[in-house]
């Protein structure tokens, strides 16, 4: 599968052979959580050594959750990055500080049965990573939500749809939603920060399926 469109996002990467596996199938974009409290925590050192091995021509996003500025630029810095995705309560503000840093910066909201357009209205025109909602947990949840919401969210900027997608899910995920981008990460695993190489497999295959149906 080539890189462009369905663009693919495999998240929560943390160690170099799942990560060359994940672009050898046609990963547009690798995730790396730097949040303490995720079991998909991966240090800064050990994100750069791992973009390095893959090289460029890929996405090597950072997962963020509620860092100061300063933090988010000294880990993009320390790991390589290319873009950063805010995944808390962040404020326009900070986006727009990061960005004049020379940041690619997504802002990532949680969606439950309405979309929460009052939290989205600030981020008008920027790239909109949409999530399930689910109490106490900030990613990662391997549920979905209506995809009619991010349809519906399009018309604030580009949309990446994440929350619960996997191999059986992400054919019609891509047709019936066309987001700017998928985010795929426990849909995916063994176990948290441990992909399974037979779901990664089965997942671009569905996604390439989608794309030539």
């Amino acid at each position: 599968m080539d890189r462009g469109f369905p663009r693919i996002k495999i998240c929560g990467i943390t160690c170099r052979e799942d990560a060359e596996r994940a672009v050898s199938l046609g990963a547009w974009a690798l995730g790396f959580i730097f949040h303490a409290k995720s079991p998909r925590y991966i240090r800064p050192e050990a994100a750069a050594e791992i973009a390095a091995a893959i090289g460029g021509g890929v996405e090597r996003v950072g997962v963020f959750v509620d860092a100061e500025p300063a933090a988010v630029r000294a880990t993009a810095a320390t790991a390589g990055l290319t873009v950063v995705q805010l995944h808390g309560s962040e404020s326009r503000a900070m986006l727009d500080e990061l960005r004049r840093g020379g940041l690619e910066v997504w802002k990532a909201f949680r969606v439950g049965e309405v979309l929460p357009e009052e939290e989205l209205a600030p981020f008008r025109g920027c790239t909109l990573l949409l999530d399930a909602l689910v109490k106490g947990l900030a990613g990662g949840t391997g549920t979905t939500f209506p995809w009619d919401l991010a349809c519906e969210a399009k018309k604030l900027g580009r949309v990446i749809l994440a929350g619960g997608l996997n191999p059986g899910n992400i054919a019609d995920a891509i047709r019936r939603v066309r987001p700017y981008a998928l985010d795929v990460g426990s849909g995916v695993e063994l176990r948290p920060g441990k992909k399974d190489p037979a779901l990664l497999a089965r997942l671009f295959e569905a996604a390439g399926g989608a794309e030539r149906a």
